[in-house]
């Protein structure tokens, strides 16, 4: 069984007991998180297509750990003007365990 589920403007595949990516949370470890943007549920069988979103369906996650991607470098250059100029960024992620998925 699985399910997209749309979380903060993006849209993640969700299965049982697996590990997912999402962009930062201010939510203490160890928090359950109800996600009822649900777009669509599999359960190997049939499948329900929300219109947008599938009616009574959820998924439950558990808050893991926080983490940080690695750096991007953003270099700046303009030619024959002596301007340079660098700048790095660090994504923040949150690491979410789906415990369950629950259909209506």
């Amino acid at each position: 069984m699985y399910a997209l589920v749309e979380y903060k403007g993006k849209q993640y595949k969700a299965e049982k007991d697996v590990l997912i990516q999402v962009d930062k949370i201010d939510a203490e470890e160890g928090a359950t998180i109800d996600i009822d943007t649900v777009l669509l549920v599999s359960d190997g069988d049939s499948i329900s297509v929300g219109a947008p979103y599938v009616k009574g369906a959820k998924v439950r996650v558990v808050v893991e750990n926080s983490i940080r991607d690695k750096k991007v470098i953003v270099f700046k250059y303009k030619s024959k003007k002596d301007y340079h100029r660098t700048i790095g960024h660090r994504q923040q992620y949150t690491m979410v365990r789906v415990k369950e998925i629950v259909v209506a």
